[in-house]
């Protein structure tokens, strides 16, 4: 860690009393902070980094509940000096407001009373990682999944969240599953989540990502973690710096990113197509879905995608349907990866439960089986150089 084993050094700045009273106590069997200087109130900016080059501590323990103003312009000043000092934020309660302004002015850790011993070791160990030099890491980066739909209703949703379930049921590796349709994102709802952060928040945060501030965004079901849609739809832009920010992080976190787009005409789908290693683009054998799914083709080819990287999912198959897989091949000069039956009982169940759709039923196999072809190939096929249509994306 630091050379000064498991106890962190600490600099306290506690103009509340009975908050540091309880935290001492709290911190007082466990041994894990040594305070090295304590300030009962609020310092100059001036007089914080000459307190903090003097003791050089691995945290600050900054209350944050007397004046949070006066606490974030603190966060502010200590992260400007570029130091390697993490800031904890202690509280009375388990503010929300006081947790985000201090997360996304630089706080590493957010702790409050009365103070939980199980979410206390857990910062701990979040904070000890912080402070290790990073090793050497030789692991593969995750995947990338795309899915967006040629038309609003084609069902590009549900098989993102399904293929996220099956991929990891039949992998057992780490799968995060993301909902890019900030205006409209229904994966929240399909999966009954209450997390109230979302990508938004992630973006927003995206220079900060750290093993701190990254649980508290996601949301968990079945195993795979999930970062919804806001609650509120969002129509401004997106940063596309951001947004690479955000999905290497998470790359370099999941095996499998999956990432549920809007249509694929918009430009956010696009600048996510162009980050993504594989994208599929989902179409129901209606001839207006097919229509725009041929414009959608000749989009990606225009813009220079390559084709190896884009496939087509027709969705909501019947056995009457007289159009095939290799006629829609042919029509567009585009692969189809996948024909995804028309199975609407076990769908609207799995809907009703908020829950994986059941892997016995005609829909569950035909998704199975698509997870399947993607781990087979997924991992060893890594990564055609994405850098060749990012170029095509960048903004003016």
């Amino acid at each position: 860690m630091t050379g000064r084993g498991p106890v962190l050094t600490a600099l306290a700045i506690t103009p509340d009393r009975e908050l540091a009273s309880q935290f001492a106590l709290a911190t007082e069997h466990a041994r894990t902070f040594q305070i090295l200087s304590e300030l009962k109130a609020y310092p100059s900016a001036q007089t914080l980094e000459v307190r903090l080059r003097q003791t050089k501590p691995d945290v600050i323990l900054l209350d944050l509940a007397t004046d949070l103003d006066a606490a974030c312009e603190l966060i502010r000043c200590v992260t400007a000096l570029n130091m390697t000092t993490h800031i904890v934020g202690l509280h009375v309660r388990n503010d929300s407001e006081a947790i985000l302004r201090s997360l996304r002015m630089g706080a590493s850790e957010f702790l409050y009373a009365p103070f939980d011993a199980n979410i206390h070791a857990e910062a701990i160990a979040r904070l000890h990682r912080l402070l290790q030099p990073a090793p050497a890491d030789d692991a593969q980066p995750g995947s990338i999944i795309a899915f967006s739909s040629v038309k609003p209703g084609s069902g590009a949703s549900t098989l993102a969240a399904q293929t996220a379930f099956a991929l990891r049921r039949t992998t057992s590796q780490r799968v995060l599953l993301v909902d890019f349709d900030l205006m409209g994102g229904m994966i929240g709802f399909y999966l009954k989540l209450t997390n109230t952060k979302s990508l938004l928040d992630a973006l927003q945060l995206a220079d900060q990502l750290s093993d701190g501030i990254w649980p508290s965004l996601v949301a968990a079901s079945d195993g795979v973690d999930i970062l919804p849609a806001p609650e509120t739809p969002y129509a401004g832009l997106v940063d596309a710096a951001r947004l690479h920010t955000v999905l290497e992080y998470a790359r370099l976190n999941y095996d499998w990113v999956v990432v549920d787009l809007p249509v694929v005409f918009q430009r956010l789908s696009l600048m996510t197509i162009s980050e993504s290693d594989r994208t599929f683009l989902i179409s129901t054998s209606e001839l207006p879905s097919l229509h725009l799914a041929r414009k959608a083709v000749n989009l990606l080819d225009q813009l220079g995608f390559p084709k190896d990287r884009v496939q087509m999912t027709v969705n909501r198959i019947n056995r009457r349907d007289e159009i095939a897989g290799s006629d829609i091949e042919k029509l567009f000069n585009c692969p189809v990866h996948s024909c995804i039956p028309n199975d609407y009982f076990s769908l609207h169940r799995a809907v009703t439960l908020g829950q994986p759709v059941d892997g016995h039923c005609e829909l569950g196999k035909s998704i199975e089986k698509l997870a399947d072809r993607l781990s087979g190939n997924g991992m060893a096929a890594r990564k055609v150089a994405v850098t060749e249509s990012k170029a095509v994306l960048s903004p003016a």
